[in-house]
């Protein structure tokens, strides 16, 4: 950037080219490397910035920040680094337990000894100690990589005796142990259970200076000993048998230390290949103090001396500048930090080294190192009161507490600060531990990671925001999980050139597919200029050209809108920020062919639409200026504009002239670019011929390698129309719909959706909502549940068998989804819902609501079709469960969300069906008298009256729908405590018809075919008499209704309703004088014929009430008249004829 007066010369490019943000790697004084993340002095100004004679401060940055974000309306953002400081800062030199070293984290000593012992290497090498054994500086070849692990192996880490820092010093501990054994005498207490004895480690880790629980040994083994007197005699036993243990301890102590230091020797080589011999690499000519065996993993306070000094340096006060410097460690658990115990990564090797900087040390609390936090967070406040924002550098690495500290205070100073970081965790669910605990806005992605262009276009996907038709999500929903937001990068800073890893003609297409998506984005210095060579950080000297306005050739200092494709990505930029604003936030990529990709950004409040297609380069194209075959674009609409077109060219094809004093781009590509023009205008694609409906068909014809065009879309008049017919619809249902204008939308009289569903009664909703497919198809209207082709039936006929599958895919906008596929390839699902309501009296007005806003359905873009059918079906249901808690008690209405949702079990259970009808009642009954409807067979009145299933699907319909038992088990709660008190009359009613012998039917079978094989029913039926009296307001009514009785006789046959009639007292008190007189019958049509498998004996019925208990009996071993009714059927096992209960 040069001098701090020449920035904002250089800092117009960025502003030229349509960015909004500027991100400045660390602005303060650096470390001995250089590197813009070693920082030496946190809170002063880098002094390479200071013009001659001035000394500029972070004052003066700021006075450029802030005139960058009043007059060109640009934010910034600085790096912060927590993690590390330059080794050469004056500030740890004061406090060095600010840093990891070998006092206040001693577990470190051994790989500090390991660490100078492979410098010493690298050393003896260089002078060529170890030619002997085929090792020679100018030697870098595979075959000695064999011979550096075999010494490293065989000869230089063995003689560290890196073990003796984890071992025990065995007959000091034994002599030990003896001298307590002889003063206490043996332990005669029993063994303490579990126990086993350890290696307690040296907390100092010195050599043979672990330790042993002394207390637990003598417990273990200063025992009694039966083979020999007691005395001193015992003791040597009992010291041999200790011996025996803490050599075994000690062995395997070794074996894992060696497990260790075999790791070591693996990384070691495995670094060496990577430097000397990979493609990628930066293949190292020989071994120099630079690039050495491996990375030095301590800073040393002293002179290259030998390993004796080394050693005897950690029991010095230089111990404290002995610090471990920070790096990053391969698939490592980001939430553990490596420098801590029990992490071995430093002795094992596994920390990729940055050797210009040390690990700090927090602790967990200000409190533990008072001077780094206070110093951490004048650093960070400083940074947020100039800057915008904040990268954290290294984050995965910070340590959380630290993070949330820091940033708390910047908030403080910035209260709406920007913060972006990248994350290495290879998780996405520890990704979100960082996101949420640090606030971080934006996590950096970047395209130049994807190896081809699906991949490329698969990131665009990932990070590009919600679907194109994603679903409308209604106004109250629960929260989902999601990924992190993503700042997509083009390329980052720290990468390789893309001109190098791919083609310079894949710059403007890569570029244009990262402006499509809908997340932050952003590029890297250079790259838009075409710089053919990767800006290092650490290495480069180099400054880069400020802007002009003028015509300027490759030699000048300054750069205009012609370099490389600066004119392309303003372009862009502009697209990108324009489709934010205006709400583009719908996205769909296509993969067209192996290198072309498009992406839709779509609008939802307009249903507008943006096509840009890209043709990428990732390899450099054999025939640059050829098209070849592109198969042709479908527009779904009308194409108002190309908003641009633009490709690469090359002009010229001489030599690279590498400039030694700015950072330039290739001089001989030219970015043509055209704006704003009619799709006729266009040198790049033209309109082929009108598809289908509501589509447009575009050709490419000039589309070579590097082109981008993107197209502005609009519905058809039709569709718009159609649109508009549906969000006014919607609107009624709570969703905030405007029209395209963006006025607030409300709903045309006499289409009130609310008003339609109150004129119906439960039953009806019944229909509407439930329904399986046994009671549907009992209607015999030809309808069942609707079915998805290779996905099965739904459920329920009604709007909750279609509820139940959207409120999952809707959660997740899963537009793949079987239903959605059903919708996007026809009509059947809209169809068939209006249709089977339509054909009903009770829902006929809301199927024709639904024909009406479904014919509006058909005329829009299929895309478009799952996202208005759901808000349409939700919407729906949303009222209609309202409506359905209205017509409920009040205990009900006014009840909690699980009070409500189990009231539904109420519009579940009880419903009309044709083939299960309740037996007429009688005519006479007062009002309000039962529900009645038309047959359209034989054009009569009949009686239709709901009720209640014992179970869905098979105990729904026909003979199997009602059962005496289930019914009056479940009608309080499903009928009387939801306020349906009429439903339950009539139920009650209808049962008391049918009495005979004192009971009421098993199975109601219409009552003509009554079974009365259960001796509880009628019990639970004088129950739910007895409750409708006390719940019901003047329930006791009940009891002078009249009861039209079936069977006025227990022998008599079936007589029609109002031949016999009788209050239902009578009938009550019928029941219980049966009971107490006795009854024995023989339950008639007995045999195979009502079930196959019980006994001749098991249809004898023989009931009655014990007077010394008063408890009723009945029944025999061969019939079962409770609820657990189930018969044997098994010759096999001998239980056919056997019932379950036999009671």
């Amino acid at each position: 950037m040069g001098k701090l007066s020449e920035w904002e010369a250089r800092l117009q490019v960025a502003k030229e080219s349509g960015y909004n943000m500027i991100h400045f790697t660390p602005v303060q004084g650096l470390g001995k490397s250089n590197s813009a993340y070693s920082i030496k002095d946190q809170l002063k100004l880098n002094p390479v910035y200071q013009s001659k004679g001035r000394k500029e401060t972070l004052n003066d940055l700021g006075k450029i920040i802030q005139k960058m974000r009043n007059e060109w309306k640009i934010l910034s953002i600085c790096d912060i680094v927590l993690n590390h400081s330059a080794n050469e800062s004056p500030w740890l030199q004061a406090h060095p337990e600010c840093a990891y070293n070998l006092v206040n984290a001693p577990h470190l000593r051994p790989a500090y000894l390991l660490d100078r012992a492979l410098w010493h290497f690298t050393l003896e090498i260089i002078a060529g100690t170890w030619k002997a054994h085929g090792i020679t500086q100018n030697d870098i070849s595979r075959e000695q990589l064999q011979r550096v692990g075999a010494v490293l192996n065989d000869c230089v880490i063995p003689k560290l005796k890196i073990e003796e820092f984890y071992i025990l010093d065995v007959e000091k501990i034994v002599e030990e142990f003896r001298d307590k054994a002889l003063d206490q005498g043996p332990n005669l207490s029993l063994f303490p259970p579990g126990l086993n004895l350890e290696i307690v480690q040296d907390p100092q880790y010195r050599r043979l200076q672990c330790g042993i629980d002394m207390e637990l040994a003598l417990k273990l083994f200063n025992r009694e000993k039966n083979t020999v007197a007691q005395g001193e005699d015992r003791v040597v036993l009992c010291c041999a048998e200790l011996r025996t243990q803490l050599m075994l301890l000690n062995r395997r102590a070794r074996e894992v230390i060696d497990s260790h230091l075999k790791q070591a020797i693996t990384c070691i080589i495995a670094g060496l290949e990577y430097f000397w011999l990979q493609d990628g690499g930066p293949k190292w000519k020989r071994v120099t103090k630079e690039d050495s065996i491996s990375y030095q993993y301590f800073t040393h306070p002293g002179a290259d001396t030998c390993l004796a000094d080394d050693e005897a340096l950690m029991d010095s006060k230089k111990a404290a500048f002995v610090m471990a410097h920070n790096g990053w460690v391969m698939n490592d658990d980001a939430m553990k930090n490596f420098a801590e115990p029990p992490s071995m990564v430093y002795l094992r090797r596994e920390l990729i080294a940055w050797g210009d900087s040390v690990k700090l040390k927090y602790g967990q609390q200000p409190e533990d190192n008072p001077y780094l936090w206070k110093h951490m967070k004048e650093y960070v406040t400083e940074t947020a009161r100039i800057f915008h924002g904040v990268r954290l550098d290294n984050c995965h690495s910070t340590p959380i507490h630290v993070g949330e500290y820091v940033l708390d205070a910047a908030r403080k100073i910035q209260p709406d600060l920007y913060v972006v970081a990248e994350l290495f965790t290879c998780n996405e669910k520890t990704d979100n531990i960082f996101v949420n605990r640090f606030g971080i806005s934006s996590l950096i992605r970047e395209a130049m990671q994807a190896g081809d262009a699906h991949t490329l276009g698969a990131t665009v996907h990932r990070y590009g925001g919600e679907p194109v038709g994603a679903f409308i999500q209604p106004p109250a929903r629960p929260l989902t999980p999601c990924i992190a937001h993503a700042m997509l990068m083009d390329q980052t800073h720290d990468n390789p050139c893309p001109i190098k890893t791919r083609s310079v003609y894949d710059l403007l297409p890569n570029s244009a597919l990262v402006s499509m998506s809908c997340c932050a984005t952003g590029s890297t210095r250079g790259y838009d200029e075409l710089v053919p060579y990767h800006v290092d950080v650490v290495k480069e000297n180099r400054i880069f050209k400020s802007w002009s306005d003028a015509s300027v050739d490759f030699a000048c200092p300054s750069i205009g809108i012609k370099a490389g494709i600066i004119a392309g990505k303003k372009a862009l930029n502009k697209l990108h920020q324009g489709l934010g604003a205006q709400g583009y936030n719908q996205v769909y990529v296509d993969q067209v062919d192996t290198n072309i990709i498009s992406v839709t950004r779509h609008c939802y409040n307009t249903h507008k639409s943006v096509i840009l297609v890209a043709h990428t380069a990732f390899q450099m194209p054999k025939k640059a200026n050829e098209t070849g075959h592109i198969p042709p674009l479908c527009v779904p609409g009308i194409v108002d504009e190309i908003i641009l077109e633009a490709r690469l060219v090359q002009k010229a094809n001489g030599p690279v002239i590498e400039d030694k004093a700015f950072i330039a781009g290739l001089p001989d590509y030219v970015c043509e670019i055209r704006q704003h023009i009619q799709l006729k205008e266009s040198d790049m694609v033209e309109l082929s011929e009108e598809g289908e409906r509501n589509l447009q068909v575009v050709d490419f014809s000039s589309f070579t390698p590097g082109s981008v065009i993107a197209l502005k879309v609009s519905m058809n008049p039709s569709t718009t129309a159609a649109i508009l017919q549906l969000r006014t619809a919607l609107s009624q249902f709570g969703y905030r719909m405007r029209s395209y204008s963006g006025s607030r939308l409300t709903n045309k009289q006499g289409t009130d959706f609310r008003s339609i569903v109150q004129r119906m009664s439960l039953i009806d909703i019944n229909r509407v909502l439930y329904r399986c497919d046994a009671e549907e198809k009992d209607d015999g209207k030809a309808f069942g549940a609707y079915e998805i082709p290779d996905k099965g039936p739904f459920v329920y006929c009604g709007l909750q068998g279609f509820i139940s599958v959207l409120q999952d895919i809707r959660a997740t906008n899963d537009l793949g989804h079987p239903l959605c596929e059903n919708l996007r390839n026809g009509d059947w699902m809209p169809e068939y819902i209006a249709a089977r309501l339509l054909v009903h009296p009770g829902t006929k007005e809301l199927g024709k609501w639904f024909q009406q806003v479904f014919g509006f359905l058909q005329q829009i873009p299929r895309y478009l079709i799952p996202c208005y059918f759901d808000a349409i079906i939700y919407g729906a249901y949303t009222i209609i469960l309202e409506t359905i808690w209205s017509k409920m008690s009040e205990f009900v209405r006014t009840g909690s969300g699980f009070v409500k949702a189990l009231a539904l079990g109420s519009l579940q259970m009880c419903g009309q069906t044709k083939n299960a009808p309740l037996p007429a009642l009688s005519p006479n009954l007062l009002a309000p008298k039962p529900p009645c409807c038309i047959n359209a067979e034989t054009g009569r009145k009949e009686q239709a009256c709901a009720t209640l299933a014992a179970g869905l699907p098979h105990f729904s319909h026909g003979i199997m729908r009602s059962w005496g038992r289930d019914t009056f088990i479940a009608l309080p709660g499903l009928l009387l405590i939801p306020g349906r008190f009429q439903e339950a009359r009539y139920i009650i009613l209808a049962y008391a018809q049918c009495l005979r012998h004192g009971l009421i039917p098993n199975l109601l079978g219409g009552g003509t075919h009554a079974r009365f094989n259960c001796r509880d029913a009628v019990w639970w039926w004088l129950q739910c008499i007895q409750e409708y009296c006390r719940i019901v307001p003047n329930g006791h009514t009940i009891l002078k209704d009249l009861v039209s009785r079936l069977y006025p006789t227990d022998d008599s046959l079936a007589e029609e309703a109002g031949f016999c009639e009788q209050p239902l007292e009578d009938v009550i008190h019928e029941a219980l004088q049966k009971h107490y007189q006795g009854q024995q019958f023989t339950e008639r049509n007995a045999g195979h014929s009502i079930d196959e498998n019980m006994r001749w004996e098991g249809f004898e019925n023989c009931i009655g009430v014990d007077e010394t208990t008063g408890f009723v009996f009945g029944g025999n071993v061969h019939n079962c008249g409770t609820w657990m009714d189930k018969m044997g059927s098994s010759e096999v096992s001998g239980n056919r004829g056997k019932p379950a209960t036999p009671r």
